[in-house]
């Protein structure tokens, strides 16, 4: 009888230095894969970084070519106009250099109801392009008649970091109108 509660004891003893044992290898298995996966985090992170970077500096390359198109997809009237979703892909603003190609809707009027009006130029010569380097991307305007009476001003804001842009199409004698879009290679 005696014998069996040594054995018993042993066995049991045994058993907790296994458990034991077993347990410190899962626990240095769940360390590893922590570390692992900590390792994974950082790796994903640093090339998400990269990927940001390296599309910040396509958009700066692509503005500095003087040759993109910028592509709205809403646009409003301002300054508390409703906002309109763009699905026409045909609608744009390209610089190709010296000429600039317009095709984009207009709200005109001078009381409401505004009547929709398609800019839809090419223009081959614009008056005082200037392009600035800002902390947020770029700014860029210039200024054309539109082949009328009336001086328009475009100003497009260009945010490298973030990916999109706004330009605001502004008159003296009708409301601003400001879209919101991408910026894209030629």
């Amino acid at each position: 009888m005696r014998r069996s509660v040594i054995i018993i004891m042993a066995c049991a003893l045994l058993a907790t230095m296994l458990f034991a044992i077993s347990g410190d290898a899962q626990s240095d298995k769940q360390m590893a894969t922590a570390a692992s996966k900590d390792a994974k985090r950082e790796a994903r992170r640093e090339k998400r970084t990269q990927r940001l970077e390296a599309y910040e500096r396509h958009l700066d390359s692509l503005v500095e070519s003087n040759h993109f198109r910028f592509t709205p997809q809403t646009m409003q009237q301002l300054p508390a106009g409703m906002m309109r979703n763009l699905m026409n892909p045909c609608y744009e603003l390209v610089i190709m250099g010296s000429e600039v190609d317009v095709c984009l809707p207009f709200l005109k009027g001078y009381t409401p109801p505004y009547y929709p009006v398609l800019f839809n130029y090419v223009l081959t010569s614009v008056k005082g392009y200037n392009v600035e380097k800002n902390d947020n991307g770029w700014h860029i305007t210039f200024q054309s008649t539109m082949f009328s009476s009336t001086d328009y001003t475009f100003s497009l804001e260009i945010y490298s970091h973030y990916g999109g842009a706004t330009l605001t199409l502004s008159s003296p004698f009708y409301n601003s109108v400001q879209y919101s879009g991408n910026i894209m290679g030629i």
